[in-house]
């Protein structure tokens, strides 16, 4: 047992024995962090600041999975929660709040006309696919990206354990940025898709023509077009990444940023296949609760009053720019790369002759780890890490980077683990 973990290590003995991963979220959980050279659970936050249960600081640049835009515990989102809560979470009849925060996201966002909302990123695509196939009476699906949980999406992935063939069967998965992939669905399946979904944006931006290719083909097939902006939603522009690419859908579902960690998301588009809802069933008991829609209502007005999505480009720019640099400066092109947005950017790892990527991962995660920077290989960058957080962070890499091309060249990595390697999880990206 890692001393600098015990606590951590001890209470997840304890909850494996209640709770199947010992967490509810597959991310969050000891097959993505390694055992005795991570944290895995965490007792508070603050602005970028994550504190675990063995009183280990780090600056979190996980950011709740991208659900934290502001900062933990931002204080203009607790105050107007703390203003709600003294009226009530829910009731028995809608609250108007409801209605505030759908004029707002209607106000803001290019194909939004109509709005439901949900808790999960999950519950507002699998709405949408509901809605698509109603709209279009047809059965199938063309996805690209990462859609959650629910059977129509995830068994089309190696997760498909306990998914109905049938439904396997409905779902069809195409390459970002390789038009000729979508073509070919459409091609075996004439005038059977319901929709086309998709991140507009994820490890790589699209390609000139991309996105307004996969519209045109698309309606030239009477489908759907669906924006899954569950992590771009509020992040990358106000509109989303449809209002940065110029490129409108049909409909789009939000979540994660817009309420700065509080559940909500949201199904949004035109008005004519969105009135389908009062057929189509979408309900949740929850789906008005008010905590979360005051959330999300003083997130987009702190976002418009304080250029906060810009002041994050800004220092995500610099993460990036100067990222690249390290690498450059330790000959490392051919084991490490920097793709995706300021905001969420990814850095990719390829295998050695000597050593997986994972190897290379498992390393990376333990020694950031013991410098203070909690990670996962993606840099979730929020309105509170402040130009020092970013200056500390590039100051690790450079430590770490040194360190794993000296270990690589040494054949010593292997040596220098302090735990078992991760393991190879399926691939949404």
């Amino acid at each position: 047992m890692n001393s600098r973990y015990k606590n951590s290590e001890k209470m997840l003995a304890q909850a494996l024995k209640t709770i199947p991963l010992g967490t509810q979220t597959f991310s969050k959980s000891k097959v993505h962090y390694p055992y005795g050279a991570s944290p895995f659970f965490i007792q508070k936050g603050k602005g970028s600041k994550v504190w675990d249960i063995d009183g280990n600081k780090y600056i979190d640049f996980v950011s709740s999975l991208a659900s934290i835009l502001l900062g933990y515990n931002d204080p203009d989102i607790i105050r107007a929660v703390k203003k709600q809560l003294k009226n009530g979470p829910i009731f028995s009849l809608p609250h108007p709040i409801e209605n505030q925060v759908a004029k707002k996201i209607i106000a803001l966002i290019p194909c939004a006309e109509m709005v439901r909302f949900g808790k999960n990123g999950s519950d507002a695509t699998t709405g949408a696919i509901r809605l698509a196939r109603a709209y279009t009476k047809r059965e199938h699906v063309a996805v690209c990206g990462y859609h959650g949980w629910h059977d129509w999406y995830i068994g089309s992935t190696s997760r498909n354990l306990g998914i109905p063939k049938s439904t396997i069967n409905l779902t069809h998965a195409f390459m970002y940025n390789d038009i000729t992939s979508l073509e070919k669905i459409f091609d075996k399946y004439p005038d059977q898709i319901a929709a086309v979904i998709m991140e507009p944006t994820n490890i790589t931006p699209p390609k000139k023509g991309f996105l307004e290719s996969v519209k045109k083909i698309t309606h030239k097939n009477n489908s759907l077009l669906i924006f899954d902006e569950i992590v771009t939603g509020f992040r990358l522009s106000l509109g989303g990444a449809q209002e940065l690419f110029g490129v409108t859908p049909d409909l789009a579902t939000f979540g994660k940023a817009i309420a700065n960690g509080y559940p909500l998301s949201v199904l949004t588009g035109k008005a004519k296949i969105m009135k389908l809802l009062e057929e189509v069933f979408f309900s949740f008991t929850f789906g008005g609760e008010t905590l979360s829609l005051a959330a999300a209502l003083a997130t987009i007005n702190k976002i418009q009053k304080e250029r906060v999505l810009d002041k994050i480009k800004k220092r995500g720019e610099k993460l990036v720019l100067d990222l690249k640099k390290l690498i450059t400066k330790y000959n490392l092109e051919h084991i490490f790369k920097i793709s995706g947005q300021p905001c969420w950017s990814f850095l990719n790892i390829k295998e050695t002759k000597e050593y997986s990527s994972l190897e290379i991962k498992t390393f990376l995660m333990q020694e950031m780890l013991k410098r203070g920077i909690l990670m996962l290989g993606t840099h979730n960058i929020t309105f509170s890490h402040t130009d020092k957080d970013i200056n500390y962070l590039l100051k690790v890499y450079e430590e770490v980077l040194c360190l794993i091309k000296k270990t690589i060249e040494q054949n010593s990595l292997k040596q220098q683990l302090d735990c078992k390697t991760l393991k190879s999880l399926f691939k949404i990206r």
